[in-house]
């Protein structure tokens, strides 16, 4: 991989001629360091006369995709990019000036970690950013991380992964663990941005030529917000003109094979969209698509169920999509198809209730409007976590249950044929959600509801 310069860096997102340096902050230097370590300052001059940078991040302002934006840039020439105090000064200012203007933050980061020259003040460096990073999330900004190669130590665990979004080069080498203090055994995969993408780490992996306009897209998605509740999506597909004249007919149509999908839906409802990746603790799960889109020139942040039974990294990549758009003022639309949530081993080991209620605590808390469509099934706990409480609507050939009429036919005791006419007993028809409250209309294919 070409490693670019700090500077080079800059120079490939931003709109040409945009870029403005920002002040650097003063601070009076010790001979050697604060450690007085011996060659310190050597070390330091080498590196200026090889980058032409006089400490190893370069920040300012630039319009990215017509947006402005503050960029941090780190310049990894420059002692390979590690984190003194003076790279603390910068970016404390870098992020002090987003605030102050209210502009988004994007780093483009390169880094070994904190420099060993200044000992623990260079490793105090990152409790500085992540400081400033909690009080720039506070303040209801976006932060963008680009992570070039290499990114580790603690500029991937600051910057890095405590980012919003997290996009990474092809290669980067990406890692709490830089290449020299791994175990011998380790799989070098793992400390790729691929294997980080794998794992729910990172966003989306995206090619060089492409970062200007990802950004530029990721910067308008989370800064034009909708004005009050998304709409509920139009009906899709071959939606039966009738409403369902038995629960098990309701059932039967949701679990259609050709019945349309979330993709479908989201495709039909958004002119732009882009994903959130992973839960960050390790998972991901392909049958919850979170991310934000484009409606009307508006950003509509959306989480929503393909119709398998969801998995606990599901839920908890859907309540950071949820927390991330309530802080941004984004409001959030899910489309529930499920099942039900998970019930093997493997779920309940990786934590399916505490998924499930970090999911509920999200909705419950958001300030923002969520707006729910139940497309397929609505499978007991598992679908009304995604529920949004007084806002759920429900299309022709959905069903929403208590649990499957098969398992509570198996609960009561009842003959599986029993299945069929226990559905109607659980009154699960969109029409008989209506009529109980839990949902607020039926949308038709015009895309206009109807109570």
């Amino acid at each position: 991989m070409t490693r670019l310069s700090a500077r080079a860096a800059i120079a490939s997102v931003a709109d040409p001629g945009s870029f403005r340096e920002l002040p650097v902050p003063p601070r009076a230097s010790a001979p050697d360091g604060p450690l007085a370590w011996a060659g310190y300052d050597d070390s330091r001059a080498r590196a200026t006369a090889r980058t032409g940078e006089e400490e190893s991040v370069v920040t300012g302002t630039a319009g990215v995709g017509g947006r402005e934006t503050v960029l941090v840039s780190f310049e990894f020439g420059f002692l390979g990019g590690s984190l003194g105090e003076r790279t603390g000064d910068r970016l404390e200012a870098a992020y002090s000036h987003a605030r102050a203007h209210r502009l988004p933050l994007v780093s483009l980061i390169a880094t070994g970690g904190s420099r060993m020259q200044e000992g623990m003040l260079a490793l105090t460096q990152l409790q500085r950013v992540a400081r400033q990073s909690a009080l720039t999330r506070a303040a209801g900004l976006p932060q963008i991380a680009v992570l070039r190669d290499p990114t580790t130590g603690g500029g991937w665990a600051t910057l890095g992964a405590g980012a919003d979004v997290v996009l990474a080069l092809p290669g980067a080498q990406v890692g709490f663990a830089g290449s020299r203090v791994r175990p011998a055994d380790a799989d070098p995969a793992a400390y790729t941005a691929e294997g980080q993408f794998a794992a729910g780490h990172v966003d989306a992996v995206v090619p060089p030529d492409a970062l200007p306009a990802t950004l530029g897209t990721w910067l308008h998605l989370l800064a034009v917000p909708a004005d009050g509740p998304a709409d509920p999506p139009a009906a899709l597909g071959g939606v039966p003109d009738g409403p369902p004249a038995t629960g098990w007919d309701a059932v039967r149509q949701a679990r259609h094979p050709a019945r349309p999908r979330a993709g479908a839906y989201l495709d039909a409802y958004f002119e732009q969209r882009l994903p959130l990746h992973g839960d960050r603790a390790g998972g991901t799960d392909p049958g919850m698509l979170c991310g934000f889109g484009l409606r009307a020139g508006r950003s509509i942040a959306y989480a929503a169920q393909c119709g398998t039974a969801t998995r606990p990294a599901g839920y908890r990549t859907a309540a950071r999509l949820i927390r991330l758009a309530d802080r941004l003022g984004i409001p959030v639309l899910t489309l529930v198809d499920t099942p039900g949530a998970a019930n093997d081993a493997a779920a309940e080991r990786a934590g399916a209730g505490a998924a499930i209620a970090d999911t509920f605590a999200a909705v419950a808390a958001a300030t923002v409007p969520v707006t729910t469509l139940v497309i397929g099934e609505g499978g007991s706990g598992g679908a009304l976590a995604l529920a949004a409480p007084g806002n759920t609507w429900v299309t022709p050939d959905s069903y929403f249950s208590v649990i499957a009429p098969e398992l509570a036919a198996a609960i009561l005791k009842r003959e599986p044929r029993d299945a069929p006419a226990t559905a109607d007993q659980l009154r699960l028809r969109p029409q008989d959600l209506v009529g109980l409250g839990v949902a607020r209309g039926v949308v038709p294919r015009a895309g206009t509801a109807t109570t």
